[in-house]
């Protein structure tokens, strides 16, 4: 039996985001730029997507920006952003435990003199708002968050993060923009871009069973941003370059899907969460590194680590019994970088951060699987901890 816990690097694609994308590219394979009907049957699989993601957003479908993907998303909202509106300030707030997605972009446009400041975070991961608060001068223009933590699973405090931004905004007469990573959030909980004062919010397909190379940056009406890649004009002039029919149509009804009896989902991701804490507590050794707080901790991710057993040992170890896992981030474990900086900032002594595991689920993980790879991990620590001594 397979048993797939890397939902955090990509999930499968849905049998239903097949069919959409086999039809795009076996039959309505217009270019949406062409004035033919083929032309006109491609533009309707993009306005069906905007309608289908904006739904579950509660946002209106022009403020849906289709991009290849969570990286692109998140370099446009940031790099943009700030080249946008540069002459109202260059500060720019995020935190230390962001996705190279975030960090790189950040560190670019500090090269090119824009003033970072990073929030540290707690033992669990999580910023303190009243860090954020102290942060927020004249100069600040954007500030930028994850959602979910794509390593240890840590809820940031969003809803308190917006509305401390929009405080301020009210009593400086400012315009400072809220951009969200929401590439680990979006699918797992409802997520109102109005409601909780966001400006920006980035999302990537594949990890929603849509498929790989798309994804979408939702822009609030009349947010100021700058366009990265310049060309033919296509969205409005935002991204130019011929739409990726199959992509977004594919990522519109994933949208669609991951929306569909969503409580039944998490609680269903949520009881395999309990399950695998509860069989990790069973085990001499391991150190939970993702909090039990449900209110505080995403459904879908756990991280461990256990005493004595490298991350990439036990990693392959599982494999060989089909159970696949991951000892980091899928974005940046082919780097040299032995230890996550994301456990760094939640100071784990460096031994733990060399074996640790992240467990992610999606709504097909079923206890079952759980309770076989706890069975598993039973029966393979002590004899890997057994061969580490010797």
């Amino acid at each position: 039996m397979e048993i797939y816990l890397d939902n955090s690097a990509t999930t499968p694609v849905s049998e239903g985001v097949i069919e959409v994308v086999e039809k795009t590219m076996r039959e309505d394979f217009g270019n949406p730029s062409s004035r033919h009907r083929k032309g006109v049957d491609a533009e309707q699989y993009l306005r069906r997507a905007k309608e289908q993601i904006a739904a579950t957003l509660k946002v209106n479908p022009g403020e849906i920006l289709f991009t290849s993907g969570g990286t692109e998303s998140d370099n446009l909202a940031l790099i943009g952003a700030a080249l946008a509106n540069r002459r109202a300030g260059n500060h720019i707030i995020t935190t230390a435990v962001e996705h190279p997605a975030v960090l790189q972009p950040l560190r670019m446009l500090e090269e090119s003199g824009f003033r970072v400041t990073y929030l540290g975070v707690d033992s669990h991961g999580r910023i303190d708002p009243d860090e954020l608060k102290e942060a927020l001068c004249p100069e600040t223009i954007l500030v930028s968050t994850m959602y979910v933590n794509n390593e240890i699973g840590a809820i940031e405090p969003v809803a308190e993060a917006g509305k401390i931004i929009a405080q301020y905004n009210r009593a400086q007469n400012r315009q400072i923009l809220y951009h969200v990573d929401a590439i680990q959030a979006y699918g797992k909980m409802r997520i109102l871009p109005k409601k909780l004062g966001i400006d920006l919010l980035s999302v990537s397909g594949h990890k929603i069973h849509g498929p790989k190379g798309v994804g979408f940056l939702y822009i609030k009406e009349n947010t100021k941003i700058r366009p990265l890649v310049l060309g033919g004009g296509q969205q409005g002039g935002m991204r130019s370059g011929t739409d990726n029919v199959p992509g977004v149509a594919g990522l519109g009804q994933a949208a669609a899907e991951a929306y569909e009896d969503l409580d039944r989902k998490v609680e269903g991701m949520l009881l395999c969460r309990r399950r695998l804490i509860a069989g990790l507590k069973e085990i001499e050794g391991t150190h939970l590194n993702s909090t039990e707080d449900e209110t505080k901790g995403a459904p879908h991710i756990v991280n461990c680590s256990f005493e004595g057993v490298r991350s990439e040992v036990l990693l392959h170890a599982l494999e060989e019994k089909g159970i696949y896992v991951s000892s980091g981030s899928a974005c940046s474990s082919n780097k040299k970088a032995p230890v996550s900086s994301v456990l760094q900032e939640i100071h784990l002594p460096k031994e733990l951060q060399e074996s640790a595991i992240r467990f992610s689920f999606s709504d097909r993980t079923t206890c079952d699987q759980i309770d076989c790879t706890v069975d598993a991990l039973k029966e393979l620590l002590p004899q890997l901890r057994r061969f580490t001594r010797r």
